[in-house]
């Protein structure tokens, strides 16, 4: 099969694996950044001290994060089929991909907040600011700029998971380049795909490193 003939097909790939990754960082990015502040906030002597709320999300995170996702995918096979109404497809991948991307953020999440100047939360105690208003205007701005570049390791992390996204029908540059590349043994095709994610990649990176400087100058 010809480049000219490929090229619809490769476009289309491209567009899937863009839904699956931005959709999952999107919906992931925002439980995890709640689940990541409840871990924080609910830890003994902090704002909201939760022994059973702390233990319920840690235990959580500490069992689905470890799991590789081509594993993670066929073990919530019934919840997918459940939420989506199908096991195989975008939709199963996208949404396998947005439960763990929520639980892998909400540890990066915690493990920047635990960082930040208990200093600055006491202060902000001492001048009669409720929990949530810390949260919003101290915790949050705080942690600002790793937080970011924590979401943009995590985009890293998840345009891998899309590349597995082909063994169930999900499609992607992952599973062109298996299909058209590694099935055909035509290598050009599969270099050409781990061009165009390595692109994808530096292109985030330097993106994420970019606002994280701008946030650090403010």
């Amino acid at each position: 099969m010809s480049w000219d003939q490929m090229a619809p097909l490769l476009a289309d790939a491209f567009g899937q694996t863009m839904y699956m990754v931005l959709s999952a960082m999107v919906v992931g990015g925002v439980f995890g950044l709640i689940m990541g502040i409840g871990l924080y906030v609910s830890r003994a002597g902090n704002l909201m001290a939760s022994r059973t709320t702390f233990a319920i999300i840690n235990v959580a995170v500490n069992i689905v994060r470890p799991i590789p996702f081509i594993i993670f995918i066929t073990a919530i096979a019934p919840l997918t089929d459940l939420v989506v109404g199908r096991r195989i497809g975008i939709g199963a991948v996208t949404f396998a991909m947005c439960v763990m991307t929520s639980f892998v953020f909400a540890r990066i999440v915690e493990q920047n907040l635990v960082t930040i100047d208990p200093g600055v939360i006491e202060a902000a105690r001492a001048m009669g600011a409720s929990p949530w208003r810390i949260i919003r205007t101290v915790l949050i701005p705080e942690a600002l700029t790793p937080l970011i570049l924590g979401y943009t390791f995590l985009f890293i992390g998840v345009l891998d998971m899309s590349a597995m996204a082909g063994y169930l029908g999900g499609g992607g540059l992952g599973d062109f380049a298996i299909v058209y590349g590694y099935q055909q043994y035509d290598w050009r095709v599969t270099y050409g795909v781990v061009l165009i994610i390595i692109v994808i990649a530096q292109l985030v990176q330097l993106l994420g490193n970019t606002l994280a400087r701008r946030m650090q100058r403010r």
